[in-house]
């Protein structure tokens, strides 16, 4: 890497949480913006159908290199004025492994749209964050963002070790592979979802810069089974721990629960930070270190710096609707915040931090009193049908769909739909045929308790460029 490393990377949050506005004031700073790729191609969808307001994605469409493309899927989502206040947004195709070629445009253009905007009037760098276990989008999101120049890849929830090569395949205008975990694949039976640029742009592909990848991890091991076996270059590792925000690392070992219901980490579960060290490659640290003293620690333990992602998820620029971040801040500041690291909250199986906010699905009323629905479909389940072909399933979709798959009433038990909840803390929810909105999920890290310190006096509120002013307030890290 020739650039200088940044000393904060914004990290990857939620459903547009960390919006392209966010990633944008971020690099404004020399800092690592970060937009959010999972489920975006829902939010732009919904965006244009409430009239595209401030023409901002209409500005980036006009940037696509196909123009025919943008084009298709203006027509096929946009509302001249909004639509009806009250009424519900169009539904789309979930995403599946041979998607139509109407959510293949929608998620590349998408993707393109949030990366070019973050990156628009400035140099700085910006990067795009994944979930390993959302994977049948992944390789048309990171084509999409490679198409708008994108410069880092961040992606964690999994082993992301097949990624380095889709790079290296997309910025020489190839196509890529990548394998999917497939329930009930028989021994040596193999899937894979293939994304091929030029059957998608035509004559219009062209060489792209390969982004830079990083993964998110939480063990040397893994560190080191990324390194030895991935199938390209890793460029670096973001090393969080279980205290941030969405989806943790399970512990190792058995399953403990403490007296509260919430996993039980120990001293296996912190990552050997020599044992990284010694790979010789870039590291951030992450989980709890939002303030300039961590920083500081963690220059000292060899790290190039730190990834923050609840500080900034509060914060102005970021997508969280308003009211959900006044409500955090003020119980922040009351010292009445509480966080859950619920081990059932995700259909991945992987432990989720959950924030009790009046009104969202924290509430066990709201979340009883909601119906079972899953059509966004994100991390849905692949699973292998008795004649060979794909199904999907997910522990949040009606009791009686999810058991006619194959699944078990115990993998329901507190389940909740993430997809919607985090589309509907950003202000996108769905009006569902009662008339109800989809209510809100807030995640964020055990540091949520402690954001009232990034607002200023006289203030309600605070910017990113609050928060970064206060992560590099001492000498040595200006």
């Amino acid at each position: 890497m020739n650039a200088p490393l940044p000393r904060i990377i914004q990290g990857g949050m939620g459903v547009a949480v960390s919006s392209w506005r966010l990633a944008r004031a971020v690099s404004l700073r020399g800092q690592l913006g970060v937009v959010s790729g999972t489920g975006i191609d829902t939010i732009v969808a919904r965006r244009l159908q409430l009239g595209d307001p401030g023409g901002h994605l209409r500005a980036a469409f006009d940037a696509f290199p196909v123009p025919a493309i943008a084009r298709r899927v203006w027509e096929r989502h946009y509302i001249e004025g909004g639509k009806a206040r009250g009424a519900a947004y169009k539904s789309k195709a979930v995403p599946t492994l041979k998607m139509p070629r109407a959510l293949l445009d929608l998620i590349v253009l998408s993707n393109f749209a949030e990366v070019h905007l973050a990156k628009t009037g400035h140099t700085g760098k910006v990067g795009i964050n994944l979930l390993e276990k959302v994977q049948l989008p992944n390789l048309a999101t990171l084509y999409g963002a490679m198409l708008a120049g994108v410069d880092y890849v961040l992606m964690g929830a999994g082993i992301p070790r097949s990624i380095p090569a889709v790079l290296d395949h997309f910025a020489a205008g190839e196509p890529a592979e990548l394998p999917l975990d497939v329930a009930g694949a028989l021994p040596g039976e193999k899937f894979v979802s293939r994304f091929d640029p030029r059957s998608f742009l035509g004559d219009a592909v062209r060489p792209l810069q390969r982004p830079q990848f990083l993964a998110v991890i939480s063990s040397s091991t893994l560190a080191l089974t990324l390194v030895r076996k991935s199938n390209g270059r890793v460029d670096g590792f973001v090393v969080e721990g279980p205290s941030a925000g969405g989806h943790n690392a399970p512990p190792r070992g058995a399953k403990v629960l403490d007296e509260k219901g919430e996993p039980v980490y120990g001293p296996r579960d912190a990552p050997d930070l020599e044992q990284i060290r010694a790979l010789g490659l870039p590291f951030w640290l992450a989980g709890s270190y939002g303030d300039a003293a961590r920083l500081q620690q963690a220059l000292e333990l060899g790290a190039s710096g730190i990834q923050v992602g609840t500080a900034f998820a509060f914060c102005d620029e970021s997508g969280l609707a308003t009211e959900l971040k006044e409500s955090v801040i003020a119980a922040s500041r009351a010292g009445r915040l509480a966080i859950f690291t619920d081990p059932h909250a995700s259909p991945t199986g992987f432990p989720f931090k959950v924030l009790s906010v009046p009104g969202t699905v924290s509430d066990a009323n709201v979340f009883e009193a909601r119906e079972r629905i899953c059509d966004l479909g994100y991390l849905r389940q692949t699973y292998r049908e008795s004649d060979g072909s794909l199904g999907y399933r997910c522990a949040g979709e009606p009791l009686e769909d999810f058991l006619r798959k194959g699944g078990t009433e115990a993998e329901t038990l507190g389940r909740k739909c993430l997809c919607n909840g985090l589309v509907a803390a950003v202000d996108f929810g769905q009006v569902r045929h009662d008339g109800e909105l989809e209510p809100a999920i807030v995640t964020a890290g055990d540091d949520a308790s402690q954001v009232f310190k990034f607002v200023p006096a006289g203030r309600t509120s605070y910017s990113a460029d609050d928060v970064i002013d206060r992560l590099l307030d001492w000498p040595a890290a200006r």
